[in-house]
């Protein structure tokens, strides 16, 4: 591999990428999964990936979910709009950047299984999200969905 071909065309990129979050609700829980690659692989995250081109940020959202997760959920609402940047190594700027657009929604139907680049996933309480070691933005906006959702 060499500086001007990274395996990943994600690393070191010449312009943000768009990625697309979701928070999934079921009653008190949200839906986690643990990240199989880069970035933040072994990580735990909210369900997401990459939009495609010509595909509607909706559309990106219920594909990713049902791919890596298996689940479908009820309406989406737009609830953030988060900025990920990974620093590189010097001189050659940002490892990756990612502008992440979060929905939120409660679960449909489903049972939740890994699948796609997703190691894990598991069903978790809200005041339960410490030992995952989530990246603050992620509790930030479970946080926001929470507080949002009506208590069923």
């Amino acid at each position: 591999m060499t500086e001007a071909s990274p395996v990943n065309p994600r690393e070191y990129p010449h312009r943000p990428w768009v990625g697309i979050g979701v928070v999934a609700l079921r009653g008190e829980e949200v839906l986690l999964i643990r990240r199989g690659r880069p970035p933040r692989q072994g990580e735990w995250s909210l369900p997401g990936g990459g939009q495609r081109l010509g595909e509607p940020a909706e559309a990106c959202a219920r594909r990713e979910l049902l791919e890596e997760t298996g689940i479908e959920v009820g309406p989406l609402s737009l609830l953030a709009v988060v900025d990920a940047i990974t620093p590189g190594d010097p001189g050659r700027g940002p490892r990756f950047h990612y502008t992440i657009i979060d929905f939120q929604a409660r679960w449909l139907s489903g049972e939740a299984r890994p699948g796609g680049d997703v190691t894990e996933v598991a069903w978790v309480p809200v005041d339960g999200l410490e030992p995952y070691g989530l990246w603050p933005e992620a509790l930030r906006v479970i946080g926001l969905a929470a507080s949002r959702a009506p208590k069923i």
